[in-house]
This record gives C-alpha cells, sequence and structure tokens, in this order.
C-alpha cells in the first residue's frame, strides 16, 4: 500500500510539473488566437496555408493548429483545435489525417535538437518529419476517400465547450476548463503508462518489435534503444541515444537509422492515446503511422547504403 501511494504522489507531482511547463507556452498562443480571432484576421494568417490543407482535405484553419504542434508540441496543437472546431467541424477521416499530421509532425525545434545532440543532422531530421508528416496525411487521406470510410463527424472528447456567452470572462473561464483537461489528460496518460509498464505489457511490446527493427535494416546494438522510443517518446529513447552514441558503443550510421525511425514514429501508445480524444482512428494514428515509418526507413537505409560517406557525413549525421 505505501508503494501505491508512492506512485501516485510521483505521477502527481509529474502531472503538476509537465502541466506548468505546457501552460507556460499555451496560455500566450490562446490570448494569441483569441486577439486573432476578435479581429477577424484567423481567415488572413490560415489563408497562405490554405493549398497545403486543401490537398489533404482539411480547412485552411488547420493548418494553424498543425503549425502550433510543430512549433511546441501535441498539446498545444490540441488548444488551438479547441479554439477553431466549433466553426471548422471535422469528419472522422480529417480528424484522423489531422492526428497524423501532429504525430509525425510536432516539436520539431526541440526533438530535432535531441536528434542533432546524439550527432544526426539537424535539417534532415526536421525535413523527414515534414515530408513524412505530408506524405503519411495524404496516404490516409486518398485511402479515406476512396473507401468512403470515416466520413461522419468525428467523436471529439476533447472540444471546447459552447456557453452562448461571448464575454472575454466566459472565454476566459472556458479556456481555464480547457488547461484543467489538458493536466487530466497527463495524469490518466501518465497513469495508464505506469499500469502497462507494471504489467510487462510494453516489455512485450519491445520483443515484439526487435526483430522487425532487425529486417528494416537497424542494428541490434541501437533496436533496444529505438524500440523504447517506439513506445515510450522521443525524450526517452533519444536521451540513450544520446548516452549511447557518446559512449560510441552504437556505429553513427546506426544512431542516424534509429533516430529518424523514432522521429517518424515514436511514443505509439501515449500520443496514439492523446489522438483519440480528437476523433483519430487507429487505422491511421497507430496502424498506418508505424506501417509507413518502417517502410520509410527501410527505403532510407537501402538508399543510404550506398551514398558516398562525403555525403553522408555532409548531410546525414556528423563523421565520429
Amino acid at each position: 500500500m505505501e508503494k501505491l501511494f508512492r506512485t501516485a504522489g510521483e505521477i502527481v507531482r509529474q502531472t503538476v510539473t509537465a502541466s506548468l511547463e505546457l501552460f507556460k507556452v499555451m496560455v500566450p498562443i490562446l490570448i494569441g488566437v483569441k486577439i486573432l480571432q476578435e479581429l477577424g484576421l484567423i481567415q488572413y494568417l490560415a489563408w497562405p496555408l490554405k493549398p497545403a490543407m486543401s490537398l489533404l482535405g482539411l480547412p485552411a484553419e488547420m493548418g494553424l493548429v498543425w503549425a502550433a504542434a510543430l512549433l511546441n508540441n501535441i498539446y498545444t496543437g490540441l488548444i488551438v483545435l479547441a479554439s477553431l472546431i466549433q466553426d471548422n467541424p471535422l469528419t472522422g477521416a480529417q480528424a484522423t489525417v489531422l492526428a497524423v499530421l501532429m504525430l509525425v509532425g510536432h516539436g520539431l525545434p526541440v526533438e530535432c535538437a535531441i536528434a542533432r545532440r546524439s550527432g544526426a543532422r539537424f535539417l534532415f531530421q526536421a525535413v523527414s518529419r515534414l515530408v513524412g508528416a505530408f506524405a503519411l496525411a495524404m496516404v490516409m487521406h486518398l485511402a479515406y476517400d476512396a473507401t468512403g470510410t470515416l466520413q461522419t463527424p468525428a467523436v471529439m472528447l476533447f472540444t471546447a465547450k459552447a456557453t452562448g456567452d461571448s464575454s472575454l470572462l466566459a472565454w476566459g473561464l472556458g479556456q481555464v476548463r480547457n488547461l484543467l483537461s489538458i493536466s487530466c489528460i497527463i495524469l490518466a496518460l501518465l497513469t495508464i503508462m505506469r499500469i502497462l509498464q507494471a504489467l510487462g505489457l510494453i516489455e512485450l511490446i519491445n520483443r515484439i518489435l526487435r526483430p522487425v527493427l532487425k529486417q528494416v535494416g537497424i542494428g541490434p546494438k541501437a533496436s533496444a534503444i529505438t524500440v523504447i522510443g517506439l513506445t515510450m517518446g522521443l525524450a526517452y529513447g533519444g536521451g540513450l541515444i544520446i548516452s549511447e552514441a557518446k559512449s560510441g558503443r552504437v556505429s553513427r550510421e546506426d544512431v542516424f537509422y534509429s533516430l529518424t525511425l523514432m522521429g517518424l514514429c515514436h511514443s505509439l501508445i501515449e500520443d496514439t492515446l492523446l489522438l483519440l480524444l480528437i476523433g483519430g482512428h487507429i487505422s491511421g494514428i497507430l496502424w498506418g503511422r508505424l506501417l509507413f515509418a518502417l517502410i520509410a526507413v527501410a527505403i532510407i537505409v537501402r538508399i543510404v547504403r550506398h551514398l558516398p560517406a562525403k555525403f553522408r557525413n555532409t548531410y546525414l549525421w556528423v563523421a565520429g
């Protein structure tokens, strides 16, 4: 019982710490979005993003959601989405396409910096995730459109509730509720992750993924770390990769492949659960994302192995 209370206390402390760090970013963005809405500037800000979003079957305003996620994190994207969704309702297919964009392309400044510290080139990691996010979103859009699936309104569990009161006070109280909802989401996700770890399910997933990574072309020394990034997140896997890269136990080439895969697909459990809240379908946010990442990296491995050493050391990773 004592251990249970200690674990619960740790989870609560982690939730509070994570929430406060997120709020430092989210609150200024919330205020900025509200100002733009009041001035009627959202449509003009979204206009340059309209061509890209229209190719994916999304309203132009969803480009702002992706931009917020790209520069910060998925939670920030959710907050912007909650501010815009009432005027831009989405189908299940659209919600999944948007979720895929955020899952593959988010937090680039921080996460690509982790890759750079490990010896991979920042630019390639950023570009591969941008291109990968758009490519996967396009594939999912075309697939759903061709099959006519998920065309009903998305079931969103995280939205801004309409109160009928347009005052700034009502808006502010609504945003406080949204932020508290984010904290509850973080608490729930941290709790679920602890339970899955205690049940040994994460380790089971890791054992299943290791032979798959071998077929992709990632060496055994890097595969054990890569599966941690895939299941737990880039911060976990990336931190271990940084340590291993500095120790010299893992080759620069395997570090590069590992980070590229983790960039395209990481935090399979936590982020997948998170994007289910906006109506994202498991076919895209889990299976489509994982399959796409494995195929993409398998192709990259085979291309890179035929590139000149000078090119690889200049554009892909730092020579040891």
